[in-house]
């Protein structure tokens, strides 16, 4: 899933911007969107939330908008939506390169910080796409179920 990247149009999630809420700047920020966000969805269906999923959904946002600020040049959009038994998380960021996975050490087998993001995006997620965005940068989109 995660070693093949998709380069298409980007097609906006159905629940747009958090629900008219600025977008967030900090990775704080998007965890708390999307705890709202599928709060929200499990109040309306009146069904409980299942606490391992939002972990998952909340740490698979996290990571985005980390990578976003990190390596991106910073958050130009995120999005939430929670539709049926998914929550879609969408960031993009001013950067076309897609993300890569890093190798824990360098050449002379020295330990590197980091590099455990994406590979967590895409373990806890079901489905992950990479869009260029026509005006530049990229948008990831992850899906995570919720139920």
């Amino acid at each position: 899933m995660c070693e093949e990247r998709t380069t298409e149009p980007v097609v906006e999630p159905s629940g747009a911007r958090t629900a008219g809420r600025p977008r967030p700047y900090k990775p704080a920020e998007a965890r708390r969107a999307v705890e709202r966000a599928v709060a929200e969805r499990c109040r309306t269906a009146h069904r409980p939330c299942d606490a391992d999923a939002l972990s998952d959904a909340v740490l698979v946002a996290s990571e985005l908008t980390t990578n976003a600020l990190l390596h991106g040049g910073g958050i130009t959009d995120f999005r939430v939506d929670v539709t049926g038994r998914d929550v879609r998380v969408s960031v993009s960021d001013r950067s076309a390169e897609p993300p890569v996975v890093v190798p824990p050490a360098d050449g002379q087998a020295r330990r590197r910080p980091g590099g455990h993001g994406w590979p967590i995006v895409c373990r806890l997620a079901c489905d992950v796409h990479v869009s260029c965005l026509p005006t530049g940068g990229k948008c990831i989109t992850a899906v995570v179920p919720l139920f």
